[in-house]
């Protein structure tokens, strides 16, 4: 097993720690974080709350949702002073956080290098 305080490791999380300063790279982790808990959510936990009567799926899912749905309309708007985004593209990015998948087209078409 690896020593977990090796300097390799450390530079890894160096890495990571860098990476999460840029705000694209922000916007690009809580895109694919945010469309995966609405897929979860949609796929997993509701149907847990009315087929099997276990409403508990949803309270947690939807929590967590609802925080990186915040967290990533507030960073669209960041990152439209920062790019330069249209009003229209920086609407579109947000629509996207709605519909199951969208967020993963935005982080794909808009925020890779």
């Amino acid at each position: 097993m690896r020593n977990l305080r090796s300097p390799a490791n450390n530079n890894l999380l160096m890495i990571n720690i860098n990476a999460l300063r840029n705000p694209v790279e922000r916007l690009r982790i809580t895109a694919i974080l945010e469309g995966w808990s609405l897929i979860i959510l949609l796929a997993i936990a509701m149907p847990l709350k009315y087929l099997a009567d276990k409403p508990e799926a949803v309270q947690v899912i939807g929590m967590i949702h609802g925080l990186l749905f915040i967290a990533y309309i507030l960073l669209v708007v960041q990152i439209k002073f920062i790019l330069g985004w249209s009003l229209g593209k920086t609407l579109l990015a947000m629509i996207a956080s709605t519909i199951p998948f969208g967020t993963f087209y935005v982080e794909r078409k808009w925020l890779r290098k």
